[in-house]
């Protein structure tokens, strides 16, 4: 969310900046809001003064002894005038400030313009891409031989983009799960968390899901209750409305959450696999820190997710994605994207963003500087976020990266000792 300030003043600049990002926006009904809100709040203000001016004629008058009826009279109008201009600025400030939350955050000037991922811009590139013998085959055939995959049974029981692993499968899904939060905590100095995956509606607020994308959400039928689709969300609101000390900065947290997606408009894309599931595993890399260290710790943070794909010897790159193509709070984001050999190309597994102020603002998590003494000013913090990693696309990764003319998948080296000490999966 934006400064409500900095929104009124520079209108016509924020518009400009959004472009294509806020094009949704009702800018002109903004623009009139802003105007009645301050000539509202002018008129509050000069009847406020009458009513003290006033106030004060009527003590004179008692003072001295002299008839007050009539100024009485005239004063209780001008309260009355005041509740109700009152009320009319309170209204005013809701619709504004509702308007105000579908807003996207300004991107960073380090951020290319653009208007879709065509026109995002490659980074880094890390690893060899795999040379096979014969023709790759896509996960979901190498899975469904080796018995891991089973997607009609999952049909059965949930419906479509739904997945159910079995024997390695499920093994190696749990033993990624394990490796990436074990490196994440042991060696990069994050905390992990285990949070709800059931939210209120100010949670999913705080972090900008609503309530733009409330029609992306699972929500319960009989409680205001949203399945979360991100550990984002729990995990940024565990320090909503609070005050943070510097010297407790950056806080660091990870945490491995199921996530549900409705995945509303993404019919016909994916639809075989792991790729694009209602319900999948994720672990995820969660920061607070202060404005000035924000884009180091931007790119720390997607280093920390980059070297889970070193260690498992993934071929990936890095884009940082242009401004069409930025998330909803995002004001600078770096894609990883993981090479799958059946689809000749790179597929995102990680997206890690710097949301400055944006969330901080709209779940009001703040810091003083000064070891959080109380005559420091108050500020809000930085914060970020990424996947390290989706769990469901690594191994779809694996899988294809590492199959074998046999059928056989070979497991990655690290992840061998959370196999029992298994080097590859066969069929069943």
């Amino acid at each position: 969310m934006h400064d409500p300030k900095y929104l009124r003043d520079n209108l016509d600049l924020i518009r400009t900046s959004l472009e294509r990002r806020g094009r949704d926006v009702p800018w002109d009904t903004i623009q009139r809001l802003s105007d009645e809100r301050r000539t509202l709040t002018t008129q509050v203000e000069q009847l406020r003064h009458e009513l003290k001016k006033g106030s004060d004629d009527v003590a004179q008058r008692r003072r001295a002894k002299l008839p007050a009826d009539e100024a009485i009279e005239a004063m209780k109008h001008v309260g009355e005038r005041i509740k109700e201009i009152e009320g009319r600025l309170r209204d005013t400030e809701e619709t504004l400030n509702s308007i105000a939350l579908r807003i996207p955050n300004l991107p960073h000037h380090t951020v290319p313009q653009g208007s879709d991922s065509t026109e995002n811009i490659e980074v880094r590139r890390w690893g060899t891409i795999p040379c096979f013998s014969f023709p790759p085959k896509p996960h979901w055939e190498i899975g469904e031989a080796l018995g891991i995959l089973d997607f009609d049974r999952a049909a059965k029981i949930a419906g479509a983009r739904f997945a159910v692993l079995s024997g390695a499968g499920a093994k190696m899904e749990r033993a990624l799960i394990d490796y990436m939060l074990d490196l994440h905590t042991n060696r990069h100095g994050y905390r992990e968390i285990l949070s709800p995956v059931l939210v209120n509606r100010q949670t999913m607020t705080g972090t900008g899901q609503l309530p733009k994308f409330e029609e992306d959400l699972f929500r319960l039928r009989d409680e205001d209750w949203f399945l979360i689709p991100t550990a984002e969300v729990p995990v940024t609101n565990l320090h909503r409305e609070e005050m943070l000390s510097e010297d407790r900065l950056p806080i660091r947290y990870t945490a491995c959450t199921p996530c549900f997606r409705r995945e509303a408009g993404s019919y016909g894309k994916d639809t075989r696999g792991l790729i694009r599931l209602h319900q999948f595993n994720k672990v995820e890399l969660v920061a607070f820190t202060t404005p000035d260290r924000s884009y180091d710790e931007l790119e720390r943070l997607t280093g920390h997710a980059e070297s889970i794909l070193q260690n498992l010897n993934l071929p990936y790159r890095v884009v940082t994605l242009c401004t069409g193509d930025m998330g909803f709070s995002s004001a600078k984001t770096y894609d990883i994207e993981v090479w799958l050999p059946s689809q000749g190309q790179y597929r995102e597994i990680s997206s890690c963003s710097n949301f400055e102020s944006f969330q901080a603002r709209r779940a009001n998590i703040k810091y003083r500087a000064g070891g959080g003494k109380k005559e420091a000013k108050p500020d809000f913090v930085h914060t970020l976020n990424g996947s390290g990693l989706a769990v469901g696309r690594t191994l779809v990764a694996i899988l294809e990266n590492y199959q074998q003319p046999d059928g056989s998948v070979v497991i990655p080296d690290v992840l061998r000792p959370y196999m029992g000490g298994k080097e590859r999966i066969v069929k069943e």
